[in-house]
């Protein structure tokens, strides 16, 4: 058993990896993760030449300004563990960016003008809270601002500069702000009062906070339907609102006008869930179309009405946007192809200078016969390579999320390794259909392991997967349901590695940020008081005697959604019986922006496999 625990302004300098030394070859896994990247950038509505986005060009994610008419960049924020929050206001005058504490998500918000200059505080009067949504308005002065607190819940306060903030929304269930119209006259909020935290209702205001109009997809059906702001018109007095709905079965937009009630379904004949966001001129809409792990564009003519592909290469579309211009920006990536910011103008937008990231070899898409239905997998295994290979159970975290044919750093590092790497879409993921997102209420945990425990019987039988070296592995929820697998199913894992998980189920409840406990109660159908017997089911301490496998946990000592306390008495419990294990804690968050602490831990996590395993490839 090892442990690690570092901490505070040491853990920032000791957590750095090593410089590669003069004449020695960086490996390719460690070239994806130090390669500049950038995220999709945002840009002002009225000023579309200013844009705002996230790089890791400094070795640790921040925000970035970006003049289009000059060509210059430069960084907004700079922070020993990273920002990468932020809101270019409609103006182009202001960045608004989320200030926590070594990432702990609790915090205020400031704001710092696009040219440079001094950070101040955006919203004064306002005390540190967890964000809860953000609209900027035209005007420059305006803002509603969401926060959550485990004191009052969700709050929503307008906010104008020079003026004390005004409470317009307060409500003990999870609510964010969705969207300000383009004239600032209404405010759009999706809000859980009912109870559901899997599926939000609607409400719109005026700014005084009197409501408008309602939309309700939770009442007077067996079904549980969810409700999402898309956003405004982008026209002045424009009372149409796009927004997400599952009436039939998968997320689709509709244009909801909240003045007359008038609800335009757009009615699309695409298989997957579909998402969209306005044209600048408000005559067509974005469409973005996510099926099977794989995702790609449209316009939607509204006059026509007519649907017109884009054509970007198959892949993953992680985010799109649409330009003044009718162009459209995208951010692509496969699972062999690192990923680039592109527009349908032509060209790469965004090209950082420095290191190119190698690519990793393409995926395989697997179906597998399971006790819920079909579940889809996708694996990736060394070129050239025949099994039975030893093989790393990648598990997404969410749990409403799905594994795509995406860039991954993580996965292509344990192929490169000799690993074959499979990532299990199981029950509770997005992408196909409602019914297969919301199939794990009440027996959580035990669902998704079931999908894997079908997906691994293929590995082996097929070939593909060595018995005995099997890793269950996963961030988040994914690191949830490690610890929960090598509990529940001891005798199928030669390996476990938890990355931030859920360990100790009621204590995580307890200490945890007020959204994620309504999420929880939604879950599992009650608090740990409420539903004893369904935490207890399961939670992975339950289990913990049980496990076999040697453990490696890794975990942020700052985390609101994965709280230290409750790994270490998970930790406390494999001590106690001299189980193997290893312990890593790191001076951050639910993870960290700090490209050497990223490395720093995949490193760790190799090693460990490596030193139980053996050398692979």
């Amino acid at each position: 058993m090892t442990e690690s625990n570092e901490s505070g302004a040491a853990a920032r300098r000791t957590d750095r990896t090593e410089p590669v030394r003069q004449g020695e070859r960086m490996p390719d896994w460690e070239k994806r993760f130090r390669a500049p990247r950038v995220s999709l950038p945002d840009w002002a509505e009225d000023a579309p030449d200013r844009s705002l986005f996230v790089s890791n060009a400094t070795g640790t994610y921040e925000l970035y300004a970006w003049d289009r008419s000059t060509g210059e960049q430069r960084q907004v924020t700079d922070r020993p563990n990273g920002t990468t929050d932020g809101v270019l206001s409609p103006d182009g005058e202001w960045i608004w960016w989320f200030d926590d504490k070594d990432g702990d998500e609790f915090g205020v918000w400031r704001r710092q003008r696009f040219a440079g200059g001094p950070d101040e505080l955006a919203a004064e009067g306002l005390h540190a809270s967890y964000p809860a949504g953000l609209a900027l308005a035209r005007d420059g002065r305006t803002a509603v601002v969401g926060r959550s607190t485990d004191e009052d819940g969700t709050t929503i306060h307008l906010v104008r500069t020079g003026e004390e903030p005004v409470e317009i929304y307060r409500h003990r269930e999870s609510a964010g702000v969705g969207d300000l119209s383009h004239d600032g006259s209404l405010i759009a909020l999706e809000h859980t009062e009912h109870g559901d935290a899997m599926h939000s209702a609607l409400r719109v205001l005026r700014p005084d906070g009197t409501p408008v109009a309602e939309l309700d997809d939770t009442k007077g059906g067996t079904e549980e339907l969810g409700l999402e702001v898309l956003g405004f018109a982008p026209l002045d007095g424009d009372t149409r609102l796009l927004i997400g709905h599952q009436r039939r079965g998968r997320w689709e937009p509709l244009v909801w006008d909240v003045a007359t009630g008038e609800e335009t379904d757009l009615a699309l004949e695409l298989p997957g869930d579909v998402s969209a966001e306005w044209f600048p001129d408000g005559t067509g809409l974005l469409i973005a179309h996510s099926f099977e792990a794989r995702s790609e564009l449209f316009r939607y003519d509204l006059a026509g009405p007519e649907l017109l592909e884009i054509d970007t290469p198959p892949g993953t579309v992680s985010g799109a946007t649409a330009r003044p211009d009718g162009s459209v920006e995208y951010l692509w990536s496969s699972s062999a192809q690192p990923s680039a910011v592109r527009s349908t103008a032509g060209g790469v937008v965004l090209d950082p200078p420095g290191m190119k990231s190698p690519g990793s070899v393409p995926v395989e898409d697997v179906w597998v016969e399971g006790p819920g239905g079909r579940i889809h997998a996708l694996v990736q295994k060394p070129a050239g390579a025949s099994g039975p290979l030893p093989t790393v159970f990648d598990i997404h975290g969410g749990p409403t999320w799905h594994d795509s044919d995406s860039f991954a750093a993580g996965p292509a590092a344990w192929v490169d390794h000799g690993y074959a790497v499979v990532r299990v879409n199981y029950r509770g993921s997005t992408g196909y259909g409602r019914a297969w997102t919301d199939a794990l209420k009440h027996r959580v945990g035990l669902i998704e392991l079931e999908d894997i425990a079908a997906v691994r019987e293929w590995a082996i039988t097929s070939g593909l997967a060595d018995p005995e070296r099997l890793v269950l592995t996963g961030g988040s929820w994914g690191g949830y349901l490690t610890l929960l697998g090598l509990g529940t199913q001891p005798d199928a894992w030669t390996l476990g590695i938890a990355v931030v998980p859920v360990a100790d189920y009621v204590t995580a409840y307890h200490d945890e940020m007020e959204a994620l406990k309504a999420m929880d109660r939604t879950l599992l159908g009650g608090t740990p008081e409420e539903v004893p017997e369904r935490f207890e089911a399961s939670s992975p301490i339950t289990y913990v005697d049980r496990v076999k496998a040697p453990v490696y946990i890794s975990a942020g000592v700052n985390d609101p959604r994965c709280p230290i306390r409750q790994i270490e008495n998970y930790v406390h419990r494999l001590q106690s019986r001299d189980a193997p294990h290893e312990v890593y804690r790191y001076d951050a968050g639910h993870g960290s922006l700090v490209v050497d602490e990223r490395i720093k831990q995949v490193r760790l996590e190799l090693d460990f496999a490596e030193r139980y395993l053996g050398k692979q490839g």
